[in-house]
């Protein structure tokens, strides 16, 4: 992931594109989970199962739902698609077709020798002609080793428009004047860390005892977010690993997550799929994220959540940042998504700028 972001930053500098200047930008356009593929048909024919694999994967909320859609055009028509959000160049150095040609001629001399020597295969450009968008250029020597190269990359690829789709989804929701200064302000200077709390929602729990603390939003309403950060001290890396992730989660969840009369509790559930883990960033920081599905006890009821474990090594700290939503009846994808969002609002105190600290314990006084 380290070895990405820095590469990436490089090829992305090599990128020689005419761009407007960003403050005479129009925002990008479109819908949040569509992208726009420029490749050549039968190119595009050739990896079209790949590319669904990564990018159509379904994710069950429970309803199936996909992650993102995408729509193949033609290179001719990028004059009109320059203003959407997601675009995904498709071509390969060894062809002739004329997306590949257009890749060829965009890219730099020295990203195409890290392309022929197969050290890189895809390339982020932000904000190329429109704010808030992520041009994409996935180029491989041949069709072959592209394929290979998706499907292997398929999580960094994922993750590179789930990152940008969470940041215009975070400028959306968060509202200064609104955020709940006052929740933030007690955990900063209980805890040593905070989390931008939205207005409708309450601390519901904060023991420091068990190192535990539960933001519950929306309570008694049709959709309900459970939020819980949970911290282990004197930590290592050892917890970073799906079985430990699994019993402390489940360990979590049963002693806080109950009904009024103690008799059921929520749970992890395998009755889908066992939850999925994946590497992630969160504030700079090596994450592995989950998601997956809860349930009650009883089986009455349940959901999907999303979480983010790390190891603060400044603190020895191993933390667990989870959120969950029940909202029988209602698709929860973009709901889900809201939820991720918050939880990478997440910063420990040495994270935050003096500034920002300031502003925030200003409440307490």
């Amino acid at each position: 992931m380290k070895k990405h972001l820095l590469t990436l930053l490089i090829l992305t500098l090599s990128l020689f594109f005419f761009t407007s200047c960003a403050n005479s930008q129009k925002p990008a356009i479109g819908n949040d989970d569509d992208i726009i593929i420029i490749a050549d048909s039968s190119l595009y024919y050739e990896l079209e199962a790949e590319m669904l694999h990564v990018f159509e994967k379904i994710i069950y909320t429970p309803q199936p739902e996909n992650l993102f859609n995408l729509q193949r055009e033609n290179v001719e028509k990028l004059r009109h698609l320059k203003n959407r959000k997601n675009i995904i160049f498709l071509g390969t150095l060894d062809s002739d077709d004329k997306t590949s040609k257009y890749i060829k001629s965009a890219l730099d001399s020295s990203v195409t020798k890290m392309i022929t020597d197969g050290k890189e295969f895809f390339i982020n450009k932000n904000n190329l002609w429109a704010k808030n968008q992520l041009v994409m250029f996935i180029v491989g020597n041949s069709v072959e080793e592209l394929k290979k190269n998706i499907l292997k990359g398929n999580e960094e690829l994922l993750y590179s428009f789930r990152k940008t789709s969470n940041k215009r989804l975070f400028s959306q929701l968060y509202k200064p004047s609104l955020e709940n200064k006052k929740i933030e302000a007690h955990l900063l200077s209980k805890y040593d860390w905070t989390i931008y709390v939205q207005p409708d929602v309450e601390l519901a729990k904060s023991d420091s005892i068990n190192n535990f603390v539960w933001l519950r939003g929306g309570r008694n309403r049709a959709i309900e977010q459970w939020m819980f950060i949970h911290w282990i001290e004197n930590a290592d890396a050892q917890y970073l690993n799906k079985d430990s992730l699994i019993n402390i989660r489940n360990r979590v969840t049963k002693k806080y997550f109950r009904v009024s009369d103690d008799s059921v509790y929520v749970e992890l559930s395998f009755g889908m799929s066992r939850p999925m883990i994946s590497q992630a960033s969160i504030n700079e920081r090596y994450a592995l994220m989950s998601q997956g599905f809860w349930k009650f006890s009883d089986k009455t009821g349940g959901g999907p959540f999303i979480s983010y474990s790390f190891l603060d090594e400044k603190t020895n700290r191993f933390y667990m940042i989870d959120a969950s939503v029940f909202a029988p009846k209602y698709y929860k994808k973009k709901l889900i998504q809201r939820a991720d969002v918050i939880l990478t609002s997440f910063k420990t105190i040495d994270k935050l700028s003096e500034e920002r600290k300031e502003d925030i314990l200003d409440e307490l006084e």
